[in-house]
């Protein structure tokens, strides 16, 4: 149960990272478009949330298949 406490706020503290990728960055500063960087900075975190996400839950179900399987174990 530590481990995903402390891997929940390691996540929340690389939200707060201002980071572009460096098309991003280019594409930011050569044109004035009008778009904020703070927008797509905003964006970019959007997209990245679900990948890690997704293998947050797939680890999750495993390692409660995992505990399920030592129980009857331990009983018996």
């Amino acid at each position: 149960m530590k481990n995903v406490i402390y891997t929940l706020v390691l996540f929340f503290i690389a939200m707060s990272a201002n980071a572009q990728c460096a098309m991003c960055r280019a594409a930011l500063e050569s044109s004035d478009s009008g778009i904020k960087p703070e927008a797509v900075n905003d964006g970019i975190v959007y997209l990245m949330i679900f990948p890690y996400l997704l293998v947050a839950l797939i680890g999750y179900a495993i390692y409660r298949l995992r505990k399920k399987k030592i129980k009857p174990e331990m009983v018996g």
